[in-house]
């Protein structure tokens, strides 16, 4: 299981539990569908908790336009392990959870199929903001693996987790995706 790299989800959910918060330190985005998109310069963490029903919830705050909107998903276990599907306004999205050999980081990826485009995009993720050079190697070799540009990966600023008031936003989104294009 190890080596097709299937077995890595599981792992990265029993070892590090993917409940709790996780700190996005850096992104990719097969860009072509997306041109415009430059991505988020200031970000906030992630919140993961663990539903009834086995699913998994995540919930972060998006600054847009000066304005804090809250954002959640709800990413459903399929029989690929790993692997989750989640439905949006923006269709459905696969979302796959891959541990990293460094301490506390996984990959959160995330594929989608629109009209004529296929939408991909990486994250990397971690217990804690504080920079760590090893996992941002793991994950340019990551983005290499999955056909994205290493080029294009950008590191966003962490603002902390978040700001005191919220404005609810129920538009789910997968992982901070920007609308699909």
């Amino acid at each position: 299981m190890g080596e097709s790299g299937r077995g890595q989800g599981d792992s990265c959910l029993d070892l590090l539990q993917i409940t709790g918060t996780w700190y996005p330190k850096a992104f990719v985005v097969n860009m072509p569908s997306v041109p415009d998109w430059k991505g988020p310069r200031k970000v906030f963490p992630v919140t993961v908790t663990a539903l009834e029903d086995g699913s998994w919830e995540a919930k972060t705050t998006l600054l847009i336009k000066g304005r804090c909107l809250e954002k959640k998903v709800t990413l459903q276990k399929t029989e690929e392990p790993g692997r989750y599907s989640a439905s949006t306004d923006h269709g459905k999205k696969l979302v796959y959870i891959e541990e990293l050999p460094e301490s506390h980081h996984c990959i959160f990826y995330c594929e989608s199929q629109g009209p004529g485009k296929k939408f991909r995009m990486g994250k990397l993720m971690g217990r804690s903001p504080e920079e760590n050079l090893e996992a941002l190697e793991e994950f340019r070799k990551f983005t290499q693996r999955k056909g994205l540009l290493a080029e294009t990966i950008f590191t966003p600023e962490q603002t902390g987790e978040g700001p005191a008031a919220f404005v609810p936003h129920n538009v789910p989104s997968v992982f901070l995706v920007p609308p699909y294009v």
